[in-house]
């Protein structure tokens, strides 16, 4: 059974807590309810500490802003479309050159 996502309010929460986390240079949990992009943000900022800059922790906060306004996964979407039309365009040219050399 799926679990229910997370309220706005209680990413806010989690969010906080693992800022919090990342700027004393501890790890970031993964079942937050953070997407990969806002995780990744703060895993950087645990890799920079303790000298972490506040163009950081902005990003962060930027990015965080992505996940709950949608941004991030309207980009990861876009993304994953893009992928999915190259292959098919690769996979039905491979496939035109092999009825061209079957006709040869």
């Amino acid at each position: 059974m799926r679990r229910r996502d997370k309220s706005a309010d209680q990413l806010r929460i989690n969010f906080e807590r693992m800022l919090a986390h990342a700027l004393e240079g501890r790890g970031v949990r993964t079942h937050t309810g953070l997407d990969l992009p806002t995780r990744t943000a703060l895993r950087v900022i645990a890799r920079a500490y303790p000298d972490v800059a506040e163009e950081l922790v902005e990003a962060a906060r930027e990015t965080f802003a992505g996940q709950l306004d949608g941004t991030n996964s309207a980009r990861r979407r876009a993304e994953l479309d893009r992928k999915l039309e190259e292959a098919a365009e690769r996979l039905n040219g491979s496939r035109a050159d092999e009825v061209k050399d079957e006709f040869a």
